[in-house]
């Protein structure tokens, strides 16, 4: 069965409109997730928003062509999809960069949304 992906948007405002898909997708993987605005300053007033369960799972930050998706823990994390396209040489994050008009596989995105989800609590859980 072929895998289904969702298209990142080309249109003008294309970074709101993918950080909407973002918020959809884990709202699905993880209801319990809080996303909240942190790290406000001139050059981004709004904020950077953040999705939280037990811990961070991701930001999701903005630059002029590209939506950064940082996984705190995500070096940690098995990614059979190959989803994790940056930050690859650190030892605990890991990045999906997706520039416009990038496919995002959704249900690759929202088993990293549950497997960090779930890597937060068994940390905090100990």
């Amino acid at each position: 069965m072929p895998q289904t992906r969702q298209s990142i948007p080309s249109s003008k405002d294309w970074h709101d409109e993918v950080l909407a898909q973002v918020r959809a997708l884990i709202a699905e993987a993880d209801p319990q997730a809080v996303e909240e605005r942190k790290w406000k300053k001139p050059s981004n007033p709004a904020g950077v928003p953040v999705w939280s369960d037990h811990g961070i799972i991701c930001t999701g930050e903005t630059y002029k062509d590209k939506i950064k998706l940082t996984f705190a823990k995500g070096a940690a994390l098995k990614d059979p999809q190959r989803l994790f396209n940056a930050s690859l040489d650190g030892n605990v994050r890991r990045a999906i960069d997706l520039k416009r008009g990038d496919d995002l596989d959704p249900q690759a995105f929202k088993d990293l949304v549950r497997a960090a989800a779930a890597l937060n609590r068994k940390t905090i859980e100990g």
